[in-house]
């Protein structure tokens, strides 16, 4: 009987990490889309890379809360974060120059691209962190677990920010190279 209370705990956990961590990708990309909006700060190439890993990010947390921990989608996490994470500190190396101001304006004292890193990295962890408490639940294959309200709301949220920065991405790049430093849209609506 404590086993199997135990595993029910283990997934209540799980369930609400996987909602918190979905609910972070969703605040960055929402939170990257409004200052880019607000400041009229255009995201460079690297910056569009690193909103694709977060994308990806997500997409991986999305599949564990609508299908349940699997080690496919963990792996999904992973390598996006890495990715994300190469993206994100080749652009602090492109600006480590002393004098240096760095690409678009600082959020407490660091720029976004810094913040990626970090982000990326904690991602990293928290997916060493949640394959440890899904141990015993991760699976090959998938099956559908029902959604609560809160998590349906979240996933539909993230798929609605996703997309207004893919539609962004295609304002800014058309379907061609992306300008290496976007000061206006080259698709307006």
């Amino acid at each position: 009987m404590s086993d199997l209370h135990h595993q029910d705990s283990d997934a209540t956990l799980s369930r609400w990490l996987n909602l918190a961590a979905l609910l972070a990708i969703c605040a960055s990309l929402t939170m990257a889309f409004i200052w880019q909006v607000v400041y009229n700060e255009l995201p460079c190439p690297l910056c569009q890379l690193q909103r694709v890993a977060l994308i990806l990010v997500g997409v991986g947390l999305m599949l564990n809360l609508r299908f349940g921990p699997a080690a496919v989608h963990y792996s999904i996490i992973l390598a996006s974060a890495l990715g994300g994470a190469v993206a994100s500190a080749r652009q602090d190396l492109l600006h480590i120059v002393p004098g240096d101001k760095g690409y678009g304006s600082a959020l407490f004292g660091l720029h976004f691209y810094t913040w990626a890193f970090i982000s990326f990295v904690i991602v990293m962890i928290f997916c060493a962190v949640m394959i440890s408490i899904d141990r015993n639940r991760l699976r090959a294959s998938s099956q559908v677990v029902r959604s609560g309200v809160v998590a349906a709301a979240l996933i539909w949220f993230f798929l609605a920010i996703s997309a207004a920065n893919t539609v962004n991405s295609l304002m800014i790049c058309k379907l061609g190279p992306c300008p290496e430093n976007p000061t206006v849209y080259l698709w307006k609506f």
